[in-house]
């Protein structure tokens, strides 16, 4: 599967996940319950990982986590607010520039439509 037939599913399940939970529930109960329906459904997960970042000659072996990266091809980035600030989706382009990855979901399960509450996120795709 390339990157936007993993975006196409997660998206799908994102849906699937809003429907049976609704908004107003913290960002973890999301992820969680996101990250399982991916697994449900064949797809490899890495929660929480650990990405480094170097800057001169230091080497952070963890600069930051990214919430779930899907099939090692996707990061997404859950949120669970009333207003996403406007740096969320440069914030994900960082997280995109230093995994290495082409495509990123910024997911706000904040939103009566899901639909609402996703943003895609390119890095070079």
């Amino acid at each position: 599967m390339r990157e936007n037939e993993v975006a196409a599913a997660i998206v799908d399940a994102a849906f699937h996940v809003h429907v049976a939970l609704g908004p107003g529930l913290l960002e973890s109960v999301y992820e969680t319950a996101l990250e399982h329906e991916l697994l449900k459904r064949g797809f490899q997960v890495q929660r929480q990982h650990p990405i480094p970042v170097v800057y001169d000659d230091i080497h952070m072996e963890t600069g930051f986590r990214a919430d779930l990266i899907v099939n090692n091809l996707v990061v997404v980035e859950v949120k669970a607010v009333e207003l996403l600030p406007p740096v969320a989706k440069t914030i994900l382009l960082t997280y995109l520039r230093f995994s290495d990855k082409k495509l990123g979901l910024l997911i706000n399960f904040h939103e009566q439509l899901i639909k609402n509450g996703i943003t895609r996120v390119v890095n070079n795709l």
